[in-house]
């Protein structure tokens, strides 16, 4: 299993019995969609992809772990990955998830 299956699985026990949770191979990982919006995502590497509500950037890169989100060269505005330490348990995985809900709930349903 690779850090990316292993750390999709730990999500989607997380996310277990939500409503309205879809899985999507995106960005080069496994993506967790909430009504068609992107939540939370386990990237090839075994980094966590957050979506993050827009003013709390700074709150969410001040996290340890936490790193702009680039594709490329470009930086994915509104996500940031984290990584390591910061990541190995399932409570700060369920924090991140808890970070962005409220946010992604908020978006229009696609």
């Amino acid at each position: 299993m690779s850090v990316a299956d292993d750390l999709a699985a730990r999500i989607r026990r997380l996310l277990d019995g939500r409503d309205a949770i879809t899985e999507q191979w995106m960005f080069g990982g496994i993506c967790f969609m909430l009504a068609g919006n992107m939540l939370v995502c386990a990237m090839k590497g075994g980094e966590l992809l957050v979506r993050v509500p827009p003013g709390l950037a700074d709150e969410a890169m001040a996290q340890s772990g936490a790193a702009p989100m680039r594709m490329g060269t470009r930086e994915m505005k509104g996500f940031i990955g984290v990584t390591g330490p910061a990541i190995d348990d399932d409570a700060a995985i369920a924090g991140w998830i808890a970070f962005a809900e409220p946010h992604v709930r908020t978006l229009p349903k696609k």
